[in-house]
């Protein structure tokens, strides 16, 4: 069937109005139909819902059974979105991966930018096969959609409803309908692309407020997750940092359920790791079967970002963004955009992270003055007190009133040995202690008697050094940090009880450490903020634990319990 010179095809749906003449009468009866279709592909900008119209609008005007509608973002590259009709949904799961736009017919109507018209595809040296599971076509009818010199994609017909080839009517109301689409497409897509940008912004906003506020650095870390996953339309967002001995550690992962992923090492020797503690970005088409993605982590996966998260030079940490395997590619304008967002979120870190060294250095500065008050003055006055008791034993001739002050004076010695132990911890900088987790402990502890105002009591059960793990240890750190931390800020307690039992057994039979921080304070409040308690059942639930809340130790119950247990 002879193609029809390009030259001649209509622009618009005014020139072909304007031209009536020339057209059959089929195609002169049918005008009205075509104005109104090209009315309404122009009514919306969604740009998918545009696509999905410019289909059914396509399919309608051919009488063809199938339509289909592919667009690229940036000529040369993959179809970025890829709209059919008349093929069910069962049907387009079983074909799988959408065509790329390359190779092909399809390909054809976008590199060489002309019409395509033919009585049976597959004697068509283009004709690059059908996928499995894809429905038999015969007839075809393609065309280049496109906008000034802009090329946005391919918009075709198969398989007209009685069985004949497509005619030069079809190809006429076709190139008109392409025309619209094209004008239809990049309004769609400018609206989109400044609603876009608009969302990151926010998104930016919202993850420089949270590392900026103050509050718990593991729940800041889950909002620049969570803020990635969303603005990308990923299937997880994950926050992962420099690992003590190499690599990049999980640190956050927001996703629809819980991940196992958490606190995952990421080894040095993995290529990726290597781009991203340079400062490169990395994007895969497809993460499960890229060679450099060594762990099995990627298996689910398919496009994916991976952006360092850079500031002055100075790496300090990584954002992973992964789609679902068989997902659209992110694009140039995403990528761009998500480079842009884990600039500005590096910034927030860096700036959160001087934030936080300045109120690390008051603390210490409160430290050292506290432990001062207690050598020069506390010590001094119990040692005067004792002193005073011993010059009364002396000259008391009543033996038990000997003995009870006898038993006075060893208990302030006793006192003062254990003030004198609070202030070497107190005056003890963290990297001068050992790595036991009981030391750790001790550490946190120490460290909240600050805030607090006076010392929690502490008790270990079990050698909990040889029995917990570094996973588990570190995590039961960080939730130890976060009950503190809750203590302080809201409870109004007058005593806090520490206790770490790793002799623990779980619900299901398992051995596991238990940690509980009990305190008489005020309680949880009906509707309070429970974000940190969350962040804690988050944690224990990523190790196969759990967590929870019950009464305190303060009259009548009062207070708060907070248990958090993971399997060793």
């Amino acid at each position: 069937m002879p193609e029809p010179d390009p030259k001649d095809s209509p622009g618009s749906a005014q020139q072909t109005s304007g031209g009536l003449r020339g057209l059959s009468a089929e195609l002169t009866a049918r005008v009205p139909q075509l104005l109104e279709a090209t009315r309404s592909v122009g009514t919306g900008l969604e740009l998918h819902a545009t696509l999905e119209r410019i289909c059914e609008t396509a399919a309608e005007l051919a009488h063809a059974r199938y339509a289909a509608i592919g667009v690229v973002e940036t000529p040369g590259e993959n179809l970025c979105d890829f709209i059919t009709h008349g093929v069910p949904e069962e049907t387009a799961r079983a074909i799988g991966r959408p065509p790329d736009g390359h190779t092909g017919l399809l390909g054809a109507l976008i590199q060489e930018g002309v019409s395509i018209r033919l009585e049976d595809l597959e004697t068509d040296p283009r004709f690059a096969g059908f996928p499995a599971g894809h429905p038999k076509m015969r007839t075809f009818l393609g065309v280049p959609i496109q906008d000034q010199d802009r090329t946005f994609g391919n918009l075709y017909v198969m398989e007209k409803y009685d069985g004949d080839a497509f005619g030069d009517d079809a190809l006429h109301m076709l190139r008109v309908l392409a025309t619209e689409a094209g004008i239809a497409i990049g309004h769609a897509r400018m609206y989109e692309a400044a609603r876009r940008r608009e969302r990151w912004i926010d998104g930016s906003v919202a993850v420089t407020t949270a590392l900026l506020s103050g509050g718990d650095a593991d729940e800041a870390l889950a909002v620049v997750a969570e803020q990635a996953r969303r603005l990308a339309d990923a299937e997880v967002g994950i926050v992962l940092l420099p690992a003590a001995q190499g690599g990049l550690e999980i640190v956050a992962v927001a996703g629809d359920t819980p991940s196992a992923s958490l606190g995952v090492i990421i080894p040095p020797q993995s290529p990726v790791v290597a781009a991203l503690l340079r400062g490169e970005e990395v994007f895969l088409d497809d993460s499960a079967t890229d060679p450099r993605l060594i762990t099995r982590l990627a298996d689910q996966f398919g496009p994916h970002m991976l952006l360092p998260l850079r500031s002055g030079g100075r790496v300090l940490g990584a954002l992973s963004i992964p789609r679902v395997r068989g997902a659209r590619p992110f694009t140039r304008a995403e990528r761009t955009l998500a480079t842009h967002f884990a600039a500005q979120a590096a910034l927030a870190l860096k700036l959160a992270e001087a934030q936080r060294d300045r109120e690390r250095l008051a603390v210490y500065e409160d430290r050292d003055r506290i432990a001062r008050d207690l050598h020069d003055l506390v010590i001094q006055r119990l040692f005067a007190t004792g002193i005073m008791l011993e010059d009364a034993q002396r000259r008391s001739s009543v033996p038990a009133v000997q003995a009870g002050i006898g038993r006075a004076v060893d208990e302030l010695d006793v006192t003062i040995q254990e003030i004198r132990t609070a202030i070497f911890a107190l005056q003890q900088e963290p990297a001068e202690a050992p790595s036991g987790l009981r030391t750790r402990v001790l550490r946190e502890i120490n460290m909240a008697a600050v805030p607090l105002g006076f010392m929690p009591a502490h008790r270990f059960l079990g050698p909990v050094d040889s029995l917990v793990g570094e996973l588990a240890g570190k995590n039961l750190i960080a939730a130890l940090r976060e009950a503190l931390s809750n203590v302080f800020r809201h409870a109004g307690a007058s005593r806090v009880e520490v206790t770490v039992d790793a002799t623990a057994v779980l619900p299901d039979g398992r051995d596991g450490v238990r940690l509980t921080v009990a305190d008489d304070g005020v309680g949880i409040p009906d509707g309070g903020r429970r974000s940190g308690l969350r962040n804690l059942a988050r944690r224990a639930e990523s190790l196969g634990g759990a967590s929870w809340f019950g009464p305190g130790t303060g009259a009548d119950s009062g207070g708060t319990t907070v248990t958090w247990e993971v399997p060793l």
